[in-house]
């Protein structure tokens, strides 16, 4: 190879060079992220967690064997990196910024949290000492480090920060075959509670339906059974449409008898919540109803069924 050819090669290799990653809060999500990375050709230069033994295992289930283990009282031994995650829960982002920013080596580095409420701002000690900060949170649910690291391909990811930062974050997007968008760092909070309701409480609304459905006769794992691919086929019908359309049943067809044998049916019951939730909820139905034209006489008939439903407390 010609001394030109060596030079164009050694271009190429640097422009196609991944950044190394150390991941510091090794729990679900940070091992999750490390076994993602890993499967793309990254090298994983650290993990801290807790515990060492925790450490050491999120290592292993990671599959990043040349990452050193370490416990969070030694940060100070991180290694040299060019980007940091800090994956810990949220009152601990901050704190552990400022620990980081005390290590000479991070001082050009890139560091992102992964909390979904909170802003770059919590860096704030990281950029003081010449980091580039921001934040990236996948929209999906990380129930397990293995099934995370697959949800992670192809997932949509919020980010904000700084543009060296952003930059970054969505060249690691881009690796992992996900799609970016931006959000302005005050709003933070706003989406975060959007990825909550059509997460966290949908995982609530679902236990309510099981508890509905246990009270008639079937044990909790039946019902759980049953219920899912009711679920299922919802989801694939809001793939496929957009919310107004994906809407089926009693609220889409503004059947005022129906939800009046279910107002009383839910009266004799004792579900924390249940019969509040069904009104709620079926406001907001009736509106996406009136989207689909279900004439307003029967829609406000519902309404008023509706409204009957004292509040709680």
């Amino acid at each position: 190879m010609s001394k030109k050819e060596k030079t164009n090669s050694s271009a190429a290799a640097t422009l196609t060079a991944k950044p190394t990653v150390a991941i510091v809060g090794a729990g679900r999500l940070g091992t999750a992220l490390a076994r993602a990375l890993v499967s793309r050709g990254y090298t994983i230069t650290a993990m801290v967690a807790r515990r060492l033994r925790s450490a050491r295992a999120m290592v292993e289930i990671a599959g990043a064997h040349s990452a050193q283990a370490l416990n969070s009282t030694k940060l100070n031994l991180l290694p040299p990196t060019d980007l940091i995650f800090i994956t810990t829960p949220d009152d601990l982002i901050a704190p552990t910024a400022v620990r980081l920013s005390k290590i000479a080596s991070n001082k050009r580095s890139v560091a992102l949290h992964m909390s979904g409420a909170l802003s770059s701002a919590e860096l704030i000690s990281l950029r003081k000492r010449g980091c580039a900060v921001g934040s990236l949170h996948p929209l999906i649910a990380v129930s397990d480090p293995v099934s995370g690291a697959e949800n992670l391909r192809g997932a949509f990811f919020s980010v904000e920060g700084d543009r060296r930062a952003v930059n970054a974050a969505r060249g690691i997007v881009r690796d992992l075959e996900g799609e970016t968008f931006s959000i302005n760092s005050a709003n933070k909070a706003l989406y975060h509670a959007s990825a909550v309701v059509a997460s966290g409480h949908t995982v609530a609304l679902f236990d309510v339906a099981i508890e509905l459905l246990a009270r008639c006769g079937l044990s909790e794992s039946e019902a759980r059974r049953a219920l899912l691919p009711l679920l299922r086929t919802t989801l694939e019908n809001l793939l496929a449409e957009e919310p107004a359309r994906a809407l089926t049943g009693t609220f889409a067809r503004a059947d005022a008898a129906t939800v009046r044998r279910h107002l009383a049916a839910l009266k004799k019951q004792s579900i924390v919540g249940a019969l509040e939730l069904y009104a709620l909820l079926g406001k907001r139905s009736l509106r996406l109803a009136a989207l689909q034209g279900a004439a307003e006489k029967v829609l406000r008939e519902v309404e008023v069924l509706l409204n009957g439903i004292e509040k709680p407390g």
